[in-house]
């Protein structure tokens, strides 16, 4: 059973790991693998933690260049004076949807952070009410436009021939129309990915969509006739799930949920993973320690690892990074050997979050609203991305009542700009933007603002391919070096945890894997 255990109540499995444990165990007296880890944001921290929980013999070693750890999850404690609230400058929420977010609440409970977690329900004016501005106003989704007219005629569009890719723009606009692409999908895609979608590849971000075409001829088939696509590892997680002996309060909670969130931010995971990998006396956390090179000595099977100044050096048996492809294709050697990994380029986004004391601020109610690349610049000269109302959707985590909302500006909207906005530009340009969109004129009691350089991997058209040469350079490290994060396999949490969950998978059964094995299927 890969998640909890009938006969030990409370133990929680990922993996079917009693047999597995020999290979590290063996008569011969082989030492206790020796692992480094590359990068300390929610897949390094993870894949850390789940190598010292499967292989408790190993000695694990963490690498991250700055000097704190989470990465790109980093929740603030505000005093504004009479209370607190919480800011968030990366991720805010979580979906509990399957499979990959299923390996994180399992990951919450094996963690016993149950009681820490806040919920919005599916019938919450959060979850209800999701908006997009166009032309010069809020509308509900799924309007704009001719965007339910279009899906009416979908399933009459002539199914694709012969591509091995194309745009979220291009696929949308053939299978419904260049109205729904622009005012309503490139809004969607603002919210998650800040990306274009004439850059980013429908095969890789729209795989249910892609292959059901194929496969039924029309995406309204695949709704009739109710197709699934699930590759044999997320089908034994659903499996695994649904035949759960005993559904907890807290699981039942979680699946009535449209997201959830923590009481002190989704920034206290990483924390948490950190705090367990702090005791641990076979973990090494190294902050501050950049990463120079990375090289294979074919003759102790081995990698080493070399440090900035050059002078450190030490050898594992196994490396694990989660770096970005483009920096870990920099470090490698011999120089050139990744070069596939060096195509995915990440956008940039300034977030900005902002707390009024007004609780009756904003004039309508529900998650927030996303921007579409069809918006006159006039509506939207600060290339805003959207904007969250915090305090609907994360209900719970502030002790005082007001008015939260973050908004995201930039992404894709500054590729190949030299430099960014300052932290005063930044807040000014959030407060113009809430003044035009929703006529808040009112200054914030607390404002941060925050650049996120680089954060976001962009996966263009040809994403798989070049991740499924990727998959065949690596294999020349012989297992040794594997990878893993948002580079790769997807670029939320939810997917972030679950590819450590994977190498980590691939690393207990000793397979010679590299990390991209779904790309090579």
């Amino acid at each position: 059973m890969i998640f909890r255990n009938a006969v030990e109540p409370g133990r929680y499995l990922l993996f079917q790991t009693r047999s597995w444990r020999r290979l590290y165990h063996s008569s011969n007296g082989n030492e206790a693998p020796n692992i480094a880890v590359l990068g300390g944001g929610i897949t390094g921290l993870a894949t850390a933690y789940f190598i010292t929980r499967e292989i408790p013999s190993a000695r694990l070693t963490l690498f991250e260049a700055s000097p704190r750890l989470g990465g790109w999850l980093h929740s603030q404690q505000v005093d504004i004076g009479n209370g607190t609230v919480v800011f968030e400058q990366g991720p805010r929420t979580l979906r509990p949807s399957r499979p990959n977010g299923w390996v994180t609440i399992d990951l919450l409970r094996d963690l016993k952070l149950e009681d820490q977690v806040l919920v919005t329900s599916k019938s919450s004016l959060a979850a209800q009410n999701r908006f997009i501005y166009y032309p010069d106003h809020l509308v509900r989704v799924p309007a704009p436009g001719g965007v339910f007219r279009s899906l009416l005629t979908e399933w009459a569009k002539p199914k694709r021939q012969d591509l091995d890719d194309e745009s979220v723009g291009s696929f949308i606009s053939r299978r419904y129309c260049k109205e729904t692409a622009d005012n309503f999908a490139s809004a969607v895609i603002h919210g998650i990915y800040a990306g274009d979608i004439y850059q980013l590849s429908a095969r890789s971000l729209l795989p249910y969509f892609w292959f059901g075409e194929a496969a039924n001829g029309s995406l309204t088939n695949c709704t009739l006739r109710k197709w699934t696509l699930r590759s044999p590892r997320d089908e034994a997680l659903n499996k695994a799930w649904e035949n759960e002996p005993v559904q907890s309060e807290f699981v039942t909670k979680l699946r009535q949920s449209s997201v959830f969130t923590f009481k002190e931010g989704v920034g206290q995971l990483a924390a948490t993973l950190e705090a367990s990998l702090t005791v641990n006396p076979n973990a090494t956390i190294n902050c501050n320690k950049l990463v120079d090179k990375l090289e294979l000595n074919e003759g102790e099977d081995q990698v080493e690892v070399i440090l900035q100044n050059g002078l450190d050096r030490s050898k594992f048996s196994h490396v694990i990074s989660t770096l970005n492809s483009k920096a870990l294709q920099t470090i490698v050697r011999p120089q050139g050997s990744l070069m596939s990994l060096a195509a995915t380029h990440s956008v940039t986004v300034m977030v900005v979050n902002l707390y009024f004391s007004n609780p009756a601020l904003l004039p309508v109610h529900g998650f927030g609203y996303l921007l579409p690349r069809s918006l006159q610049f006039q509506q939207n000269p600060e290339f805003g991305l959207g904007v969250v109302f915090d305090s609907d959707a994360s209900i719970g985590q502030d002790s005082v009542p007001g008015t939260k909302v973050t908004i995201m500006i930039g992404g894709h909207w500054w590729d190949g700009w030299d430099g960014y906005p300052d932290e005063d530009e930044g807040a000014s340009m959030a407060k113009a933007i809430l003044k035009r969109h929703l006529g808040i004129s009112e200054d914030p009691q607390a404002i941060r603002v925050g650049l996120q350089r680089n954060c976001i991997p962009q996966y263009t058209v040809g994403h798989h391919a070049r991740m499924s040469q990727g998959h065949q350079e690596l294999q020349t490290f012989k297992g040794k070096l594997r990878v893993a994060g948002n580079s790769y396999t997807g670029v939320g949490l939810n997917d972030c945890v679950r590819a450590a969950k994977d190498v980590v998978t691939s690393l207990v059964k000793d397979e010679r894997a590299t990390g991209l094995e779904s790309f090579a299927q």
